[in-house]
């Protein structure tokens, strides 16, 4: 059987430019989308992943702002500086990467974000907005994958979606975003027993586990779509997903690759949620 890639990478350079002429009209209304990211400590992957974010808002045009503070702050001190941030006009977006020192409560610290600048979309109000489907603001993984369906358009009306992972960064938005489009959707996890048969009977998988490899040919089902959202680093020290590709790819109707899947389209989704909260200004 032959496969499609989706080519995450291509579509989020595509979107960039779309986003690119937004920003420039907005500027010449006199409105700077502006984002800031917070970086406490320096964890290696997010110092990665904080650099691709920054490249990203410059080629957009969206003026962004790294903090970086010490991993010894406290937790009040992290907090006082997200209030001034939810005050400041010129702010549209506050992100906190995330993993945060064990000393700082992270939920605390989300439950602080302006839920009008929380681009990454995951306080409470824009997450129980999602649940509802009233106006909110999507975790940017889920809608990266809900706007890979749209371009290559595979719809998901009517087909069973099985979800590996319940996470409140992939794994529940994107079951709610599949409901809404219509999707009979399936949640499995860590202690999902005979995972097999759910997911040989999946339209679409998405594995959201952040387990190397962990999905084989073995359980899919001929002519499925797989959405690999696994990021792991293997003994080699190479990226690799929850997918094992190229024993999965085969079967597939479309399959998404990682690297340049599904990881670009998540740093699309902050730069489109950044722009909507300056539109919204």
């Amino acid at each position: 059987m032959s496969y499609q890639l989706i080519d995450g990478k291509g579509i989020a350079a595509k979107i960039r430019l779309e986003l690119k002429e937004e920003v420039d009209y907005l500027i010449q209304q006199g409105i700077t989308p502006g984002l800031v990211v917070i970086l406490v400590g320096n964890h290696p992957a997010s110092e990665s992943y904080v650099k691709g974010k920054i490249k990203a808002s410059a080629e957009v045009g969206i003026d962004s702002q790294l903090i970086r503070l010490p991993a010894e702050i406290t937790e009040t001190e992290l907090l006082a500086r997200i209030v001034a941030l939810n005050e400041d006009p010129s702010v549209d977006g506050i992100l906190v990467q995330l993993p945060l020192p064990d000393h700082i409560d992270a939920d605390r610290v989300i439950q602080t974000i302006d839920p009008k600048k929380d681009v990454d979309g995951f306080t409470p109000i824009n997450m129980g907005n999602l649940v509802i489907g009233q106006e909110a603001f999507i975790p940017c993984t889920p809608a990266g994958i809900m706007e890979l369906f749209k371009r290559y358009e595979i719809d998901v009306a009517g087909k069973h979606a099985v979800v590996i992972g319940r996470s409140n960064i992939v794994g529940k938005p994107i079951s709610l975003l599949l409901q809404q489009a219509n999707a009979t959707v399936t949640m499995c996890h860590s202690r999902t027993r005979d995972l097999l048969k759910f997911t040989q009977q999946a339209d679409i998988i998405i594995a959201a586990v952040g387990r190397e490899h962990m999905l084989t040919s073995d359980y899919i089902k001929p002519g499925a779509v797989v959405i690999d959202v696994g990021i792991n680093r293997n003994a080699e020290g190479k990226l690799v997903g929850d997918v094992k590709f190229d024993e999965v790819a085969p079967l597939t109707k479309a399959i998404t690759p990682v690297p340049k899947g599904v990881g670009p389209m998540t740093i699309a989704m902050l730069m489109a949620n950044t722009v909507l909260a300056a539109k919204r200004r």
